[in-house]
């Protein structure tokens, strides 16, 4: 089911931000109620941001594993239902819930749900053990990073051997993960029977503390400390004298296409298992990369490397058939990383917040999109389409409403309506701009710690007239679909 094969429009929400009781939203009762709402509106696609389990600022872009699920996302609810959970425990906290849900399954569970967990086990075996094991050890070692642990248990497969020391703590790790999957498998159904499409992210590299990196240290710019070598970011550039420097180990590309590149024909295949549509973070560093050694302060001192380019795709291709992905390709984009999407026919991102600097030739500005492209006003990365405008200088701010003067004159809406309107087959609108909030919920700042990811909607602001705006425009503009 992939929704760029028809002309439609989704919205750009992350489950956390859902409404609900709990200290976030959940993939169960609060997803549910936000897919009723998507196909009230005439909505074809659910956006969101990687769905892994985060480090203690929560962002998404920084997990634990690239293949786990984060188990904050778990709806209590649902377990209550499903006859695991006592109605007296679901109000205590996650870890006592999940705790004591897997104690109701080992005793009340049938025979079809308890093939389920081992088949589960089975199927995700590759990358779950070590998770598991990575995060029994992490707990016991007070949540630090691998890096920081006894060296038997910094190094994975000595870690391997004492297994049995964790063995109660990796159980529940793995339950855990079983209904995290299951639910999620039932999100999916449940978005499918109303024709909505989930369409997920994968940030092109893992946390330096993640399980990724522990079990497979050989792949990554990691040396036999577990000490970083290398680490990724970005040059500078108009705006940033000094780059940036985002910190994660970069891949070793040799020793990845030595092995047919397995590792990531696992990762797309957990996440084709998880979304119908993927958009690929930092598309450009496949082509070519910038390397910063760990001891340098500042991205000053990188240099561009030789990606996987066409070798990567090209294997994913052969053993995945088609790659529903669309192209994070913002910022300054060489002819080299534009000729590695169109190969394969990779959709780019257009964003209408930046269509209004320089001329006519602008690539956001609607005349200049595509069809096998995507549209949004905004990403999570950007304030949200009020907050953007008021942030402009009345020069500015006049040369957006000249602009828009065929649409809708009031900002966001006029945004959202010119988004609707391009040739994009896939126009996409943050849930903060259908609801015209300002900049207090802006999801991402980036390179801002402590303010993000935060964002949540309150129940009430899912409400019939949004719902019914957004039909108006999706039904107008010849983007509603009832098939996918």
């Amino acid at each position: 089911m992939n929704p760029l094969h028809n002309r439609c429009a989704g919205i750009l929400l992350h489950p956390t931000s859902l409404p609900g009781s709990r200290d976030c939203g959940n993939i169960g009762v609060d997803a549910r109620r936000f897919v009723d709402f998507l196909q009230s509106a005439g909505m074809s696609v659910w956006q969101m941001l990687p769905l892994g389990p985060t480090h203690a600022d929560h962002s998404p872009y920084q997990c634990l594993s690239a293949h786990a699920g984060n188990t904050r996302l778990i709806c209590i609810e649902d377990l209550v239902t499903a006859g695991w959970l006592d109605q007296s425990v679901a109000g205590t906290s996650l870890q006592t819930c999940l705790g004591a849900a897997r104690e109701g399954f080992e005793a009340r569970a049938g025979q079809a749900d308890r093939e389920a967990y081992r088949r589960f086990r089975a199927e995700h075996h590759h990358w779950l053990d070590d998770y598991a094991l990575y995060a029994a050890i992490r707990q016991s070692q007070d949540h630090q990073p691998w890096y920081t642990w006894p060296d038997r248990l910094r190094n994975c497969p000595q870690a391997r051997a004492a297994q049995h020391e964790y063995a109660a703590l990796t159980e529940q790790v793995c339950f855990d993960q079983f209904l995290f999957f299951r639910q999620w498998q039932a999100l999916r159904d449940y978005a499918r029977e109303r024709a909505v499409a989930l369409f997920g992210d994968m940030p092109i590299y893992v946390a330096h503390d993640s399980a990724d990196a522990w079990s497979s240290p050989e792949l990554f710019t990691i040396d036999d400390r577990g000490q970083l070598e290398m680490v990724a970011g970005v040059p500078p550039d108009y705006f940033s004298q000094t780059g940036q420097r985002w910190g994660n180990p970069l891949f070793r590309w040799q020793a990845l296409e030595d092995t047919d590149y397995q590792w990531w024909v696992e990762r797309f295949t957990t996440q084709l298992g998880l979304f119908d549509l993927i958009r690929l973070d930092h598309f450009r560093g496949f082509e070519k990369f910038w390397e910063i050694p760990a001891a340098a302060e500042t991205a000053v001192d990188g240099r561009w490397v030789e990606g996987p380019g066409n070798k990567l795709f090209d294997r994913l291709l052969s053993v995945l058939g088609e790659l529903p992905v669309v192209a994070e390709d913002l910022g300054i984009i060489t002819p080299e990383v534009e000729a590695l999407r169109q190969a394969y026919d990779f959709p780019g991102m257009k964003i209408l917040q930046f269509a209004f600097d320089g001329g006519e030739d602008n690539p956001y500005l609607p005349q200049n999109h595509d069809s096998g492209s995507v549209v949004y006003t905004g990403t999570h990365d950007n304030d949200t389409t009020l907050g953007w405008f008021r942030g402009l200088d009345e020069a500015a701010q006049g040369h957006v409403r000249e602009y828009l003067t065929a649409y809708a004159n009031e900002i966001p809406w006029s945004l959202i309506e010119l988004a609707m309107d391009s040739i994009a087959k896939l126009a996409i609108i943050p849930m903060q701009d259908v609801l015209s909030l300002d900049t207090g919920a802006r999801m991402n700042t980036p390179g801002t710690l402590g303010n993000n990811w935060q964002w949540r909607l309150q129940a009430g602001q899912l409400d019939a007239d949004s719902a019914a705006r957004l039909h108006g425009l999706v039904a107008h503009y010849q983007r509603l679909c009832t098939r996918l």
